[in-house]
């Protein structure tokens, strides 16, 4: 696996922003295993149906409070109390707000001060779970992204595809952004115009194309894909099946990454029958056939540090510099967006405007 240091990203090992760590509707009153970022941890609901997140390793004797399965505790589903979880070992119980023991059973005396798991805030929005990380420790400086989307009446909500782990660097995953031409020999699409543009924590991609499979003569699709901060991407479908793809991907371990895929269908002006809810859930699976194209293609690819680029390949490099923002304290984001804000176009393609983009795409990405 590559390193970020071998791609040169920065200071940090982990990137700084928002980030999926679970499928919210795999997580009850039960622990749920994950590790990112490094760590090993473990999800759970409480009681009142918050989910926490904490450090997997009791300090009491270093036992993972998440795998166990034949310990009496664990079979009788009392590792969850309130809105604590136990340590299926000795029954040590901590706080899943501040991760502090706060009872041993057999013990009355005073509690160790040391004796405390770490916790992690988490956000549930749109069916997942979400964790701000920040090598510096700071308070989140944008926020999740706001999908009004999600509450229109007349779209199909998704349930998540997880795609699992990739032995790979996110970065490559990122590239995607603005390689315009993977889009015919993996996609068989044929940008009629593209564009960048990168923006503080976002990274646009304005497309409008034709599909090879439908024919020059077939309608043109057109997406408003982007990035907002290291690891979620949006991709809107402006059309006649209006709909939208989310893909977020969190870093597992340094050079390897957990990825998730799902759509966001809109149907007819009515709430969605049986027969809508089946027509999207066909859709997703197509969505996400089409991803799948990639991941197959990044599953099997070596590192690529630096880009052998020819004049038309696209901006890769100015993505890159972006990326970086992520990697490096905040006192330098300004001068890495210095050099890379701007908009982007590719040698021989128009860019949105001069290549006739709709004004949905055009008011979706000017919003």
């Amino acid at each position: 696996m590559a390193t970020a240091q071998e791609y040169g990203l920065g200071e940090f090992t982990f990137p700084r922003g928002w980030f999926m760590v679970a499928d919210a509707e795999k997580i009850a009153k039960k622990p749920h295993c994950v590790r990112f970022f490094g760590k090993d941890m473990v999800l759970y609901r409480g009681d009142s149906g918050k989910v926490y997140m904490v450090s997997a390793y009791c300090p009491h004797m270093r036992t993972h409070i998440g795998k166990s399965t034949t310990t009496f505790m664990a079979q009788q589903g009392k590792q969850i109390v309130g809105e604590d979880i136990r340590c299926p070992y000795h029954a040590w119980k901590f706080s899943g707000t501040d991760g502090k023991c706060n009872e041993i059973p057999y013990y009355d005396g005073r509690l160790p001060v040391s004796a405390t798991l770490e916790s992690f805030p988490v956000v549930e929005r749109y069916n997942g779970i979400f964790y701000w990380h920040d090598p510096e420790g700071g308070a989140p400086d944008y926020d999740l992204p706001d999908l009004p989307e999600w509450d229109d009446p007349h779209r199909v909500r998704w349930h998540f595809d997880d795609l699992g782990p990739m032995a790979m660097h996110q970065i490559e995953v990122v590239d995607n952004i603005c390689d315009i031409h993977h889009l015919l020999p993996v996609h068989a699409s044929h940008p009629d115009y593209f564009e960048n543009e990168i923006r503080a924590h976002n990274v646009w991609q304005l497309l409008g194309g034709k599909h090879e499979i439908l024919g020059v003569d077939g309608p043109i699709s057109e997406f408003n894909t982007f990035y907002t901060g290291p690891g979620i991407l949006i991709s809107k479908f402006v059309g006649d099946n209006e709909s939208m793809m989310f893909i977020t991907h969190t870093p597992i371990d340094d050079g390897s990454v957990y990825v998730w895929h799902a759509t966001l269908t809109k149907v007819a002006d009515r709430v969605p029958t049986e027969e809508d809810i089946k027509v999207a859930r066909e859709y997703q699976a197509l969505s996400l056939g089409a991803f799948a194209q990639d991941f197959e293609i990044w599953s099997n690819k070596q590192p690529c540090f630096k880009p052998m680029q020819v004049r038309t390949d696209g901006n890769f490099m100015k993505v890159r510099t972006w990326y970086k923002q992520f990697y490096n304290p905040r006192s330098e984001v300004g001068s890495i967006l210095e050099r890379c804000e701007g908009n982007y176009t590719i040698p021989g393609i128009p860019g949105a405007r001069e290549g006739g983009a709709s004004p949905q795409i055009l008011a979706a990405y000017d919003s």
